[in-house]
Parts: C-alpha cells; sequence; structure tokens
C-alpha cells in the first residue's frame, strides 16, 4: 500500500484519489482512532471526570441479568490525580520564567520581545495539552496588527502528516474543527477542514459532502495597497511532545486510578449499607435462586426453609486489608505516573539531599519533557529569526541561543539561607544571590544590593562617614 506522502507526490499524475478524497479518508480515520480517543481521555480525567462517574451499582435480577439497583448507596468518587500528576509536571518545568540567552545583545532584545510574558502562559499550556494528549500544538500566525504570534491548538484537532519517521519534519497538516451556524433559522454544528501544505492553505466544509469554501497562503504581505501572498519554507506549527513516544501521561496510571476510584466509591457504598444487615428468615420457603440474590441485594433479607426464628448478618469489612491495598495503589500511582506524593510523611522535615531524592522520578521525567520542548522550541526559533529578517533585521540564524528551563524545585528553605551565608567568600556574591531561595530575578537583586550600598554609603558622608544610626559621641562635660 502507497504511503499518504506517495499518494500526495502522485496526486498531479495518475493519483488513484483526489485531495478531497484523501482528506475525507484521513479525517474518518483520525477522529476514530484509539490515539484521538486517548486524547480526550487525557483532557478528560484532567478535569476528573473519571470513568467512574458513568458506572452504575447492579446486581443479578429476578431472571439472572443484571439489572440496575435504586434503593442502596451508589456512591462514585472521583479522584483528581491526573490533575495534581499534570500540574505538578507542568508547574516544576513551566511554572517560573525560562530564559532565552544569547551573546549578541541586539538580538537577546529581540528575543525578550517575543518570549515575554504572554508567550511563556500559552507554553505552560502547550504544556498542560502535551502531557495531557502525548503531544501539544502551537500555531505561528500574524495577528491583525501584523504582529508575529503564537496560537496554541486543541491537540484533539490537529492531524499531522509527517515526513519523516521521527516525526519531526511536517508534510502536511490538517486542522478539524466544528463551529456553528445558522441555516435559515435553524443552528446547525458543521465541520470544517483545513489542509496546510508548502502551497498555502486549503479550507473545506463538510456537510454530507467536502466541498472547498476558501484558498489562502500562510500569510501576506501589505505594502501600501498591495497584498503579496507569502507561504513560509515550513509549515507554521510547531509539535510540544511529552516524550519521544507521544504517550499521554494516562496511559500510564489509568488502570491505578479507576481502580482507586472503584474501591474507594464501593468502601463508601458498604458504609452507608452498614446499618441494613441481612436479616435469615427461618421457615420461609419458595424463592428461587435470583430472587434470592435479589432479595439480599435488594432488601437485604433472605427466605430459608427450616425450623422458625429470625436472626441478622452484618456486613464485615476488612479495613486493615482495604488500607493495605488502597495504599499500594496510591503508591503505584505516583511512582508510574512519576510525579511526587505531597502527603507522604517525610516530606515534612526532609533535607535537601532527602529532597532530590522523592523529586527524582519527577525530576527524570522532566528531563525527557525538557529535551523535546527544547527541539521544538528550536523550531520555533527558525520562523523568529526568518520573521526579523524579512521584515528589515539582522540575519540571527547562525548565532548561538540557550532555552535554559529554570525548575521549581522544592527546597529544605533554612537549610538553602544557611548554605548561602557559610559560602560568603568561598565563591562568588552572583552565585550566592542566584541560589538564594528569596531570588526570583538574580540581575534585579545584585542593582538592588548596589542600589542599597549606594544608600548607605551616601547616609555615611552625611553623618561624617558615620553611619546613621551610630550616636555621636558629644564634647567633654567637665
Amino acid at each position: 500500500m502507497s504511503t499518504l506522502q506517495e499518494i500526495l507526490d502522485n496526486l498531479d499524475a495518475n493519483a488513484p484519489l483526489s485531495l478531497p478524497e484523501i482528506i475525507r479518508e484521513e479525517v474518518s480515520a483520525w477522529m476514530a482512532s484509539d490515539e484521538r480517543k486517548r486524547m480526550l481521555e487525557g483532557k478528560r480525567y484532567y478535569r476528573v471526570k473519571n470513568d467512574i462517574l458513568d458506572r452504575r451499582r447492579q446486581t443479578i435480577g429476578d431472571d439472572g441479568r443484571l439489572m440496575d439497583v435504586h434503593n442502596l448507596a451508589d456512591n462514585r468518587i472521583p479522584h483528581g490525580f491526573v490533575r495534581k500528576l499534570v500540574d505538578q509536571k507542568t508547574g516544576y518545568l513551566l511554572a517560573r520564567p525560562f530564559v532565552v540567552k544569547t551573546e549578541d545583545k541586539a538580538y537577546q532584545k529581540e528575543l525578550d520581545g517575543y518570549f515575554g510574558k504572554e508567550f511563556r502562559r500559552t507554553l505552560k499550556n502547550v504544556g498542560k495539552d502535551a502531557v495531557n494528549c502525548g503531544k501539544g500544538w502551537m500555531q505561528v500566525y500574524y495577528n491583525e496588527a501584523g504582529e508575529l504570534s503564537f496560537m496554541r491548538l486543541p491537540s484533539e484537532e490537529c492531524l499531522p502528516i509527517w515526513q519523516d519517521s521521527a516525526h519531526t519534519e511536517l508534510a502536511a497538516f490538517i486542522r478539524v474543527y466544528d463551529v456553528e451556524v445558522y441555516v435559515a433559522k435553524t443552528k446547525r454544528i458543521i465541520r470544517r477542514i483545513q489542509w496546510w501544505d508548502q502551497d498555502g492553505m486549503k479550507l473545506f466544509e463538510d456537510d454530507g459532502q467536502l466541498k472547498l469554501i476558501e484558498t489562502a497562503s500562510h500569510f501576506s504581505y501589505i505594502d501600501g495597497e498591495n497584498v503579496e501572498p507569502m507561504t513560509w519554507e515550513r509549515l507554521p506549527f510547531i509539535c510540544f511532545k511529552y516524550n519521544d513516544e507521544e504517550q499521554p501521561l494516562l496511559d500510564l496510571i489509568k488502570q491505578q486510578v479507576d481502580d482507586y476510584d472503584k474501591q474507594k466509591s464501593g468502601n463508601a457504598n458498604n458504609l452507608e449499607d452498614l446499618p441494613n444487615s441481612i436479616y435469615v428468615v427461618n421457615n420461609f420457603n419458595g424463592t428461587g435462586a435470583g430472587e434470592f440474590r435479589k432479595n439480599i441485594a435488594l432488601y437485604r433479607v433472605a427466605f430459608v426453609d427450616n425450623e422458625g426464628g429470625v436472626e441478622t448478618i452484618s456486613l464485615s469489612i476488612d479495613t486493615e486489608a482495604y488500607k493495605n491495598h488502597m495504599d499500594e495503589l496510591r503508591k503505584n500511582i505516583y511512582e508510574f505516573g512519576r510525579g511526587v506524593d505531597t502527603q507522604r510523611q517525610e516530606m515534612g522535615n526532609a533535607s535537601g539531599i532527602a529532597l532530590k531524592f522523592l523529586y527524582a522520578d519527577l525530576d527524570m521525567d522532566m528531563n525527557d519533557m525538557e529535551s523535546e520542548f527544547q527541539a521544538a522550541l528550536e523550531q520555533l526559533l527558525w520562523f523568529v529569526d526568518t520573521h526579523i529578517e524579512n521584515t528589515g533585521g539582522d540575519d540571527y540564524s547562525e548565532k548561538d541561543v540557550e532555552f535554559i528551563f529554570n525548575r521549581d524545585i522544592v527546597i529544605n528553605e533554612t537549610e538553602a539561607v544557611t548554605n548561602a551565608k557559610n559560602s560568603v567568600g568561598v565563591i562568588s556574591n552572583r552565585t550566592i544571590v542566584a541560589n538564594h531561595p528569596w531570588t526570583t530575578n538574580t540581575d534585579d537583586e545584585l542593582k538592588q544590593i548596589e542600589t542599597e550600598k549606594d544608600a548607605a554609603s551616601a547616609n555615611m558622608a552625611a553623618y561624617g562617614g558615620m553611619p546613621p544610626s551610630a550616636p555621636v559621641e558629644s564634647g567633654d562635660d567637665e
């Protein structure tokens, strides 16, 4: 079978399918794919809409088939492990401002304008998409003011067609999304499909039949009244991966999270039903197996044929086994999800070395994510460099640029402050200030220190070289 790229290469020759037919086939397969389902599932669990919410408490009916139970407790308790782990990972890697560094001062000023607070916020949200869905997407575009901008795209709407098996270069890109439109006085949902390639963008509308409604270039150059369509040498979409396998976090821990929800909900049901013991009525016959099971589940009554009498059977809950199982589940969720359980007893008074050990799995996971994000930012930098050159700036494409992520590492603050004080005279003041837990910006902090020193020196000079707080000795009163 020919690959999609081979079909595209032969499209103008004797291709078996037209472009709209290719798009329809690809989109149809994508909408039903396991990959897209996992993306939606990851986002759903992030919103704590776990599968347990759809579970119904059932029992065996008179005919032996399952039936819903309405008169007993039916607790459905979801737990936000996925949300906590996703926020923990993105907060650890992306919460603190990352640094874009180059030796060229003019270039540095240009980069600071593009990678400011708004971009960092967008990148953090794309990071959440990457962990939830396996990969997040950012589109490069020009806003209405003609400024180079970056937009986050929902991962489940993005269908990349890769040029290579490593998924580093795009051959084409499809975006699928639904819009609400009014046809006469009726509101309808119409599916729209964007096809992006080196020639530009084609917009199709799928209303039972794929119709081309618009064509456009990647962007336009406006010179007075002249509008010239332009295209990038690359497709303006950047993929930010959670890992090289593009595997979402939920894939690693879903079974454990579902079992935790199930066990917690079942235990809550048992506690709620505990007062309703099972009654055994002796010397009463006439129930079949199905009815017997139904009576136990619905009414907590069992009818048997024997000498007369009534006795009760209380529900027993093995609390120790339940606790051990739940503790093991929680441990596995954080271990396989490679995060930090902040409820662990040793978190409170842990030293610096112990904290590093506790954060080892999270740090290892973020090493992989940072590596993927570094590569994605390098691709995005190409668009920034090209834009600067196209708008009359210098060619900075050969300049070295570093993207430095400042991880939000939990530390023992008292220990860190003590170590900083003990390091005076051993290492540079800049290094001490940079590693002090209260420092948010090293350069600003060093400038403030110099400003305060200058102010103190000025005050001392005003008092004849003495600090203003020191008492001035009076003359001899004798």
